[in-house]
């Protein structure tokens, strides 16, 4: 196939810097810690590629995976996971299929980052209550001025 310069053949996709992964992760934790709670924190890059990860001492194993996912499921979709429950409650057939999907995590904890309307990534938290775990999520965008 011939290629035009009528088109671009490249565009430029904006992505969380290492720098603010880290602060956001740092803060989310700390955030467990005055809750007393011990979590796993996941940062995902607008593909929803791992950015960055920690795990606190005696935080769930199986939260390890639930975290990450969180984060790919909300820089995936642009929107916290806590709202899937209501987008899912009056469309039975969205309802059976979506959550075929692997990777998918439909309770809360999982937050887009967006900055200036850009979706640039995802933080998920897995470790407390689904209200606990988006709290963390929250302090994480608060720490680098995204929430």
């Amino acid at each position: 196939m011939k290629t035009s310069s009528s088109f671009p053949t490249s565009v430029s996709c904006a992505v969380i810097s290492s720098d603010a992964a880290s602060i956001a992760l740092q803060a989310a934790v700390a955030h467990a810690k005055s809750l007393g709670i011990a979590i796993n924190v996941a940062i995902t890059d607008s593909a929803g590629v791992l950015a960055g990860f920690l795990r606190m001492p005696g935080a769930f194993l199986h939260s390890i995976d639930i975290a990450i996912d969180k984060a790919y499921t909300s820089a995936s979709f642009g929107f916290a996971t806590s709202q899937w429950m209501t987008i899912l409650a009056n469309d039975e057939a969205l309802r059976i299929g979506i959550v075929e999907r692997p990777r998918l995590v439909i309770f809360g904890g999982g937050l887009p980052v967006i900055e200036s309307g850009v979706r640039i990534g995802g933080i998920g938290v897995s470790g407390g209550s689904a209200e606990q775990d988006e709290e963390c999520a929250r302090a994480g965008l608060t720490a680098i001025g995204l929430a």
